[in-house]
């Protein structure tokens, strides 16, 4: 059981973790890309020895929303019908958190559709996947060269295992997919060192707010949640969760209107304890 004083000092490690203060002190301190070791990968290798190429023609998806309505419908949805979402309507939203537009120098950093510090996105994107057309159900990994999807091996008790990654948030089950997305530390190490974790935490929220709004631009829901079992998930996907971890997840599924009552019952608290 935590004590106040171990509370005390979680919560000033989190302060300090946040805390930037600029210290001359670190005026001579060389980062590996200064002192020109080898550059990690851009990307993670694939996994597995096939995987699915994504379309990319997205002419016939209805993206002529004005940006102010996108921003003023973009929410956190909960609630799910447990439908089929398309594969052109993944491959839009995989595309819009981490597609590759285009590489910087010979292969210095990549340029994408979310912003990160010194381009290092030191980000990969796992999912389970319950309903998407042409997908059977599993676990899988997004390839942003080449824009693809590799199928990493079904899950017997999916439902069970989504439920239990997400922290027991049994809402999460009816998910058409749930993202997560772990942290490979020395893509961003290398480049900054010492100073390249705070930073990182800039870089995921940048991912979740596109899938947001892509999700909204779609007319599908989405719920960014801090709440999951990393040592579970890093073993789901094979993780070693010393030099990559999983850092962050996100729910997506199909929405109706009609179930906006249950939606805003999950803010009853508010109303019952008078907040």
């Amino acid at each position: 059981m935590l004590t106040k004083s171990d509370i005390e000092t979680k919560i000033k490690k989190g302060r300090d973790m946040i805390r930037f203060d600029y210290d001359d002190a670190n005026d001579d301190y060389k980062s590996d890309q200064d002192l020109k070791l080898p550059q990690p990968p851009l990307v993670k290798a694939d996994m597995c020895d096939e995987s699915i190429p994504l379309p990319t023609d997205f002419s016939s998806l209805d993206t002529t929303v004005n940006f102010t309505e996108l921003l003023i419908n973009r929410k956190s949805s909960r609630v799910y019908t447990e439908e089929n979402i398309s594969l052109l309507e993944l491959s839009y939203i995989l595309w819009s958190i981490q597609g590759i537009k285009d590489i910087r120098g010979k292969k210095y950093a990549t340029i994408r559709t979310v912003p990160s510090g010194g381009a290092r996105h030191p980000f990969e994107t796992y999912m389970i996947i319950k309903h998407v057309e042409g997908l059977k159900p599993g676990k899988y990994h997004y390839l942003p060269w080449g824009h693809r999807i590799e199928y990493l091996g079904e899950i017997e008790d999916i439902d069970k295992m989504i439920d239990k990654t997400i922290a027991g948030q049994t809402w999460a089950v009816k998910s058409s997919v749930v993202f997560y997305f772990s942290a490979v530390f020395y893509r961003s190490e290398w480049r900054y060192g010492i100073n390249a974790h705070r930073p990182m935490l800039f870089d995921m929220g940048h991912v979740g707010e596109n899938l947001y709004l892509s999700a909204t631009l779609l007319h599908l829901g989405t719920c960014a949640s801090a709440a999951f079992e990393g040592q579970l998930c890093n073993e789901l996907f094979g993780l070693d969760g010393e030099e990559e971890t999983m850092m962050y997840s996100q729910t997506l599924g199909t929405i109706s209107k009609t179930d906006n009552t249950k939606e805003q019952a999950f803010y009853q608290f508010v109303e019952d304890e008078g907040l």
